[in-house]
């Protein structure tokens, strides 16, 4: 299926969604505590559906109410053999890898065709170092995992993705002897580690960092059932931001705070590097955008979700955006890096690929063009604000934005684009 997009101008409120990692973690975290703990104001896509199903399928009790959910669990509700199906999800599967491991039973997990090509070998490598059995085509899924961690210190890789040491971290206080976790090489997407760690400690478990992004430590702890709201999600707040800056700063989006970290608010200040001034007023943002935007450079090694918003940002600029240290956004749902690059050269932007990035700039004339998304949520988000922005476009996979996003089209069609 594909969505035709004219030229558009985005005007009034726009809700900005529920955070989707944290959605992710309280839900698992929820799973793993010892009582009935509440989760609210999840975001309801494809993705978090796919971790309530896996908690489910661990055996815990989920009540699913709007966008609140109640999760009852007992301490050994997890031990026992399960299949897991995390569909498009690498966070779902990633951390529901290490759950397994608690158990001494057999868990298979598997996905749709994307995660299966999406890569696990660090976690399985490190499970295989502590007694857990694995079996798995090149590293990736299905999966099946057997046996029970055995021990308190595991090495893991970190420069595929940081989904891996959250997943250690969050099954580390459930362990006897708690555990302590090495991480080998550069990590990359290190704000999501700060993320599950403050988020663990929501739920009364304290992580020690013995060396930031290199050791942490996490002794045996239980966590305590909790009430948690989820803030709103800055990876998807900085698409609308940049539909906002390319489309005439007519939006008012509503966001909820809170007090915890989020890596992808660097958003903001890149914005602002770029000449464009972002207000926030209690909970509503918005911008003002020069006629030309100034380029420039940016390190996206802790926040790869960005690199979609801030490469289309290329459209209104008058100098090169270079974007660097984000090659693991080849492996996220698509390799978003050729993908990016072989689009946006349809619509006229010069775009030089790089192993770990890119450089886009306008060269010339824009004009229309058919876009494939190749199934990517946020690909599809990027590339139909391209459309808004140029007109007469069609855009592949529209039903993509369900993994993280279910109501964008709704959405940016109440504000004004002209979408079929």
């Amino acid at each position: 299926m594909n969505c035709k997009i004219q030229k558009s101008q985005l005007k009034g409120r726009i809700v900005c969604p529920a955070n989707k990692s944290y959605t992710h973690r309280a839900i698992f975290l929820a799973a793993l505590s010892d009582g009935k703990s509440i989760v609210r104001n999840i975001l309801r896509s494809n993705d978090t559906i796919a971790t309530i199903n896996a908690c489910r399928g661990f055996g815990v009790e989920v009540e699913e109410i709007e966008n609140n959910v109640t999760i009852k669990n007992t301490i050994d509700s997890t031990v026992q053999n399960s299949m897991i199906n995390a569909e498009n999800s690498g966070t779902t599967i990633r951390i529901a890898i290490a759950i397994a491991a608690l158990s001494g039973g057999n868990t298979r997990l598997t996905g749709d065709d994307s995660l299966r090509k999406r890569p696990m070998q660090p976690i399985l490598d490190a499970l295989e170092t502590m007694g857990v059995e694995t079996e798995s085509e090149e590293g990736k899924p299905p999966i099946n995992i057997k046996g029970k961690i055995q021990g308190n210190e595991i090495s893991i890789k970190g420069d595929i993705s940081s989904q891996f040491i959250s997943a250690l971290l969050i099954i580390a206080p459930r362990l006897p002897e708690g555990l302590t976790i090495n991480i080998e090489g550069e990590l990359v997407s290190k704000p999501y580690v700060d993320l599950t760690i403050a988020i663990m400690k929501k739920f009364g478990v304290e992580v020690r960092i013995e060396e930031e992004y290199k050791k942490y430590n996490v002794s045996h702890q239980i966590y305590k059932p909790t009430t948690f709201s989820i803030p709103s999600d800055f990876s998807n707040l900085a698409l609308l931001l940049a539909a906002n800056v390319l489309l005439e700063d007519g939006l008012d989006i509503e966001i909820s705070l809170g007090d915890m970290p989020q890596g992808d608010e660097a958003i903001v200040d890149i914005l602002e590097k770029l000449g464009v001034n972002v207000r926030l007023e209690e909970d509503m943002i918005t911008t003002e955008s020069p006629e030309f935007l100034k380029g420039g450079k940016f390190d996206l090694s802790d926040t790869p979700d960005l690199l979609p918003a801030i490469a289309i940002l290329a459209l209104k600029s008058e100098k090169p955006i270079e974007m660097f240290n984000v090659k693991h956004a080849r492996y996220k749902e698509t390799d978003r890096i050729a993908i990016l690059s072989r689009e946006l050269k349809k619509v006229g932007l010069d775009v030089e690929e790089k192993e770990d990035g890119m450089i886009v700039k306008k060269s010339g004339e824009l004009h229309p063009a058919e876009l494939n998304s190749e199934n990517d949520h946020r690909m599809f988000m990027a590339f139909s604000i391209v459309g808004m922005f140029i007109g007469d476009c069609t855009v592949s996979d529209p039903d993509a934005v369900k993994v993280s996003y279910p109501e964008f089209i709704k959405d940016v069609k109440n504000a004004g684009a002209i979408l079929s």
